[in-house]
């Protein structure tokens, strides 16, 4: 079978030109009616499309036969709705007007090209022309068999590129307005900030957990101990529970996205997580000074997750070590810093994103952190947070 060649073989360009005929429907009964006032129809096309309804109706319209695809509310370039504004008001009218003229002309040629092929096939075998196509045909001659395809031709291109052109419009007068696509994109951006620090959460959660489980559950064995294995199992038993609770508050919030979440530890549980850490073996010295109830929900909640997963890293890589944590707030800034003597074996590859997300959350909320060795034999994380 013959396959039909460029746009021809594509559903849409014929519903495309559908939309252009469609838009001269009612101005040629007028013109049938009085041919005489025919600026008449576009005064009243531009009064039409102050009704805020009518951007709805040539919205639904332009999505049905103008995109080759299936409607999709999330990536839709022309979404139907009533006019907001004035500016959309404006937007529809010019609509109106440029679908009605361009329609008109791809209408007329639609017409009479058709009618020019079939005058150049008659005065090709000795007929006569047509008398009411536009353009006349001169003499008889045979060539002009020869050219009954170029206004075939020019049909084609003319229905594609007002196919195109149309398209084009539609997505400038009846798409979004800028302000209406910054604000989309702004929700966007919103939900992949969203998508990212809940990523973050959990990696947190779940790896600090995992990893006081895996550094108990060894010690108890290493020690050979009942009473020790009793106080691991304790511990394992507490970090999993917590870990469990972070785990269905994430997957509450993403089956529910317009939920409200509560119940996000912040840094004054900061408690739990130092009392975790010296179960696991590690040997916890804190210095907590300043007003820690007045740090602001967000940094608070990102300070906890920042000083879980330097606490994690610290018993994942060095083990029952020292660690030396120190929570200052002052002077409108909220500084964490950690710091535990350096693995004696060089750990492998680096393959997590504890590191990174630690500097990515410092970044958002206007802070900055610096992840590494301090020349002292110490691996360090200090981290420093804006609190006003």
């Amino acid at each position: 079978m013959v396959r039909i060649p460029g746009p021809f073989g594509r559903a849409v360009t014929y519903t495309r030109w559908l939309h252009l005929f469609i838009a001269v429907v009612w101005p040629a009964m007028w013109y049938l009616i009085d041919n005489t006032r025919m600026y008449l129809a576009a005064v009243l096309l531009a009064l039409v499309g102050l009704v805020p309804a009518m951007r709805t109706v040539e919205g639904v319209q332009a999505t049905g036969l103008l995109f080759g695809r299936r409607y999709d509310a999330r990536d839709a370039e022309i979404v139907p709705a009533p006019s907001a504004g004035w500016a959309d008001r404006g937007r529809t009218v010019v609509w109106l007007e440029c679908r009605l003229f361009l329609g008109g002309a791809v209408s007329f040629l639609t017409v009479h090209l058709p009618m020019l092929a079939v005058d150049l096939a008659n005065t090709a075998r000795g007929g006569t022309a047509d008398p009411s196509t536009f353009v006349q045909v001169p003499g008889r001659h045979w060539w002009h068999a020869l050219l009954v395809p170029v206004p075939l031709l020019v049909l084609g291109a003319v229905v594609v590129g007002a196919g195109s052109l149309i398209t084009a419009l539609a997505r400038q007068l009846l798409g979004p307005s800028p302000a209406a696509r910054l604000a989309a994109l702004e929700a966007r951006t919103d939900r992949l900030l969203e998508r990212s620090r809940i990523a973050h959460e959990l990696h947190d959660s779940i790896g600090h957990a995992l990893t006081v489980a895996v550094v108990q559950a060894g010690a108890a064995r290493a020690a050979a101990d009942p009473a020790f294995t009793d106080r691991a199992l304790q511990a394992i038993e507490e970090t999993g529970r917590a870990a469990l609770e972070d785990l269905e508050r994430v997957l509450g919030l993403l089956r529910e996205p317009e939920k409200p979440v509560s119940g996000r530890p912040a840094l004054v549980d900061a408690g739990r997580l130092l009392e975790s850490a010296r179960a696991s073996g590690a040997r916890v010295d804190a210095e907590v000074t300043g007003p820690l109830d007045t740090v602001p929900g967000p940094v608070s909640r990102e300070g906890y997750r920042i000083l879980q997963e330097s606490l994690t890293n610290a018993l994942r890589h060095a083990g029952a070590v020292p660690v030396r944590v120190r929570i200052h707030v002052a002077d409108g800034t909220l500084l964490l810093e950690i710091r535990n003597p350096l693995a004696r074996v060089a750990p492998g590859p680096v393959r997590g994103s504890g590191l990174r997300g630690i500097r990515e959350r410092a970044a958002l909320l206007g802070g900055r952190a610096r992840t590494g060795p301090d020349g002292e034999g110490d691996w360090r994380v200090r981290v420093e947070l804006p609190v006003r």
